[in-house]
């Protein structure tokens, strides 16, 4: 998966990880994507809800066993 910009919010909770995402996304153009990944428990619903929320897309979510978090691949709208 191609992306543009990439953020590591290990050991960030909510609503750290979304506020972090939100700042990158500005500055990225419609329709490049940034790779995410979080080991916070409620970014699983808090990511999916801010990109419906700003008309954003999850191109792409993985759970990652080995480092106990998601890796959320988001394309700005």
């Amino acid at each position: 998966m191609d992306f543009v910009a990439e953020l590591d919010t290990t050991g960030l909770l909510c609503p750290l990880p979304v506020l972090k995402l939100r700042k990158r996304l500005k500055a990225l153009n419609k329709g490049e994507v940034i790779k995410i990944f979080t080991d916070d428990p409620a970014a699983e619903l808090d990511i999916p809800h801010f990109c419906n929320e700003t008309s954003n897309k999850i191109v792409k979510k993985k759970l990652e066993n080995d480092k106990k978090g998601f890796t959320f691949y988001v394309m700005k709208c």
